[in-house]
């Protein structure tokens, strides 16, 4: 006897939520969860090479570079990223950027000479390697 009503009490609710009764509309996701399109463009490094973003694309390092599935840097691929820290990388040189809040890109101004598009959503890589400039870094590797 019991059970007879406790099934109705859910049979109730089920209908109230299948009419809608109770629920609620699903907003936007939070900044720091929503996946922006960034743009990568490496296609100006001479000779070409592949590349990586840990955790987002193929590895670079765990295959023969002829059979890999790595992007390759002779054309722009677009990547969807989330806010935080990552890093671009080649056979040869690495560097981090970020993604902020407002999905745009920032990274040290010590790389400027070799990569573009801080508050845009292209990153732009433009030499094959990165020489020490000599002065204080603006970041460390965590």
């Amino acid at each position: 006897m019991v059970r007879k009503p406790v099934n109705r009490v859910v049979g109730a609710l089920a209908l109230a939520v299948a009419a809608g009764f109770g629920s609620a509309e699903a907003g936007p996701p939070p900044a720091h969860m929503k996946e922006y399109a960034i743009m990568v463009d490496a296609t100006t490094l001479h000779p070409p090479t592949r590349w990586q973003v840990p955790g987002v694309t193929p590895m670079i390092m765990t295959m023969d570079p002829d059979s890999t599935e790595a992007y390759a840097t002779t054309e722009r691929r677009e990547l969807k990223l989330k806010p935080g820290a990552y890093k671009f990388g080649t056979f040869t040189f690495d560097f981090p950027f970020t993604i902020t809040l407002e999905g745009k890109l920032d990274f040290a101004s010590s790389l400027d000479q070799c990569v573009a598009g801080r508050g845009t959503q292209m990153l732009t890589v433009t030499c094959s390697r990165m020489y020490p400039y000599g002065g204080k870094r603006e970041y460390d590797y965590k």
